[in-house]
C-alpha cells in the first residue's frame, strides 16, 4: 500500500494533467481535428534554431565525459558564469556564478528552496489565484500554504489581506508574474509594496521572510509589458527561472535559481541548495541542457504567434460576450465563468469539445483558465464550438474584466 501522504496526492491530482489526459480520450474517440485542447500550458511555438544547433556542435565538439558526466551540484562553473553575466547585462545586477544554481526546470528550483528553508509547520503565502502545484510543493516538506484572496477586477496581489496573513511562522512568499493563470503582470508599485510589508513583519517578528519569484514566464509579455526584477526591490528574494516557455523546451526540464548574496545566510542557503539538488534525486540539472541554454542566452521564442492568438481569441470571447481579461503576459486567457459553479461550465464547455482548466483549481473558482499556447487554426476550428456554448447561457454585450487593458 502506497503512503498515506502520497495517497492524498494521488487524490488531489492536477485537474490541468487531468483534462490534458480527457482531450487525449476525446481525441481518440472524434478525431484531433474535432476536439479544442485549451487545458495544458505546452508550447506550440517551435524553440529558437540556434538551440538544435548548439546541441549539434556541443556533441560533435565537446568532451563526451564533460557533456554526460557528473559535474558539481549546482551547475557547469562556466554555464552559471554566463547566466550571471546575462542577468547583469538585463537587468544591472552583480550576480557571479555563487549566486546560480542550475536546476531540473523552475518546479525543480522551487523544490530545492522549499527544501531548503522548510522546517515542519513553516508556513509560505501565495497569492491567489495561483499554479496548483505550490500547494504539493509546500506540503512535500511539511510547510502549510496559506492563500491571499484575489483581488478582483485587477488580479494584482491583495496587499491589505497578505500583511494582515503573515506570521511569526511565515517563511516564504511565492511570487509568479507574469501569472499563470491570469496573464497579468504585477506592476512595479504592487512590487514595491509588498516588499514594503515584508520589510516591517521581518522587523516585527525578528525573522528572514523569503521572497520566491517564480518567472517561467518572464520573457512572454505583450505590448510593451514590464516585468520588474525583484532583487532589486527586496534582499531576500530568490528568482526560480525556467527555459521551458522562453525558448520552448518544457521537456527538457532546465532552469535555475539566483540567490542573491544580500539573502539571509546566504552561504548557508547556497550550500543547502546545492545539496538538496543532490539528495532530491536531481543530483545535478542535465548537462547537455545546461550547456545548450549558456550558448542560447540571446535567443528567445518568437512569441508573435501568441500575441496573435490572443488577440484572435479574446476578439472572440468578447464577441460573443464572455468576460476576460486581455493578457499582458503569459498565454492564458482568463475567463469569468457565466454560472457560479466554474467546473459545472467546464462540463458544459466539454459537451462541445471544448477543454478549459476550473478557476477553482488555482484557488479562484467562478473562473476557467483557457490556455491559447496552440495552433491559431484550433483556435479558428473552435470558434463553433464556443458559438453554442455561449448559446447555453443569457451573455451580456461584451466586458471586460479589466477595463484599462486597451484592445490593441
Amino acid at each position: 500500500m502506497i503512503a498515506k501522504k502520497m495517497l492524498k496526492y494521488v487524490e488531489g491530482s492536477s485537474v490541468t494533467r487531468a483534462m490534458f489526459e480527457e482531450g487525449k480520450r476525446l481525441a481518440g474517440l472524434y478525431g484531433a481535428e474535432n476536439v479544442y485542447d485549451f487545458s495544458l500550458g505546452n508550447p506550440s511555438v517551435a524553440p529558437p534554431a540556434a538551440v538544435k544547433e548548439s546541441m549539434i556542435r556541443i556533441l560533435q565538439e565537446e568532451d563526451s565525459n564533460k557533456i554526460h558526466g557528473y559535474m558539481s551540484n549546482a551547475g557547469h562553473e562556466e554555464v552559471r558564469d554566463a547566466i550571471a553575466d546575462s542577468l547583469n547585462r538585463k537587468f544591472g545586477t552583480a550576480f557571479s556564478r555563487q549566486n546560480i544554481i542550475m536546476t531540473v526546470g523552475a518546479a525543480g528550483g522551487l523544490n530545492v528552496i522549499l527544501k531548503s528553508i522548510l522546517d515542519s509547520g513553516d508556513e509560505v503565502i501565495a497569492f491567489a489565484p495561483y499554479f496548483s502545484e505550490y500547494n504539493n510543493y509546500v506540503a512535500n516538506y511539511d510547510g502549510v500554504i496559506v492563500a491571499v484572496s484575489p483581488s478582483i477586477p485587477d488580479f494584482q496581489p491583495n496587499i491589505a489581506e497578505f500583511a494582515e496573513k503573515i506570521t511569526a511562522k511565515t517563511k516564504a512568499v511565492i511570487v509568479n508574474t507574469p501569472n499563470n493563470p491570469t496573464g497579468v503582470v504585477y506592476s512595479e508599485e504592487t512590487i514595491q509594496a509588498l516588499a514594503a510589508v515584508l520589510e516591517k513583519k521581518q522587523q516585527e517578528f525578528g525573522t528572514a521572510i523569503y521572497l520566491i519569484a517564480d518567472e517561467p514566464y518572464r520573457e512572454l509579455v505583450y505590448d510593451g509589458a514590464e516585468v520588474p526584477y525583484l532583487t532589486k526591490y527586496y534582499n531576500n528574494t530568490i528568482v526560480g527561472y525556467s527555459y521551458s516557455k522562453s525558448l520552448s523546451l518544457p521537456g527538457e526540464r532546465i532552469g535555475y535559481l539566483v540567490i542573491p548574496d544580500e539573502a539571509d545566510d546566504f552561504e548557508n542557503l547556497v550550500n543547502a541548495a546545492a545539496i538538496a539538488t543532490r539528495i532530491l534525486g536531481f543530483v545535478n540539472a542535465p548537462s547537455l541542457q545546461q550547456l545548450t541554454v549558456a550558448r542560447c542566452l540571446e535567443e528567445s521564442t518568437d512569441i508573435a504567434a501568441y500575441d496573435a492568438n490572443r488577440r484572435l481569441l479574446y476578439g472572440k470571447l468578447k464577441e460573443l460576450g464572455f468576460a476576460c481579461a486581455k493578457p499582458e503576459g503569459a498565454f492564458y486567457m482568463w475567463v469569468k465563468s457565466p454560472e457560479k459553479d466554474d467546473s459545472a461550465f467546464v462540463a458544459k464547455a466539454k459537451e462541445f469539445n471544448l477543454l478549459f482548466v476550473p478557476g477553482s483549481a488555482f484557488a479562484c473558482p467562478g473562473y476557467v483558465r483557457i490556455a491559447y499556447c496552440v495552433d491559431k487554426t484550433m483556435i479558428e476550428r473552435s470558434f463553433g464550438a464556443f458559438e453554442k456554448l455561449a448559446a447555453c447561457y443569457d451573455l451580456e454585450k461584451p466586458t471586460a474584466i479589466r477595463e484599462e487593458i486597451s484592445d490593441k
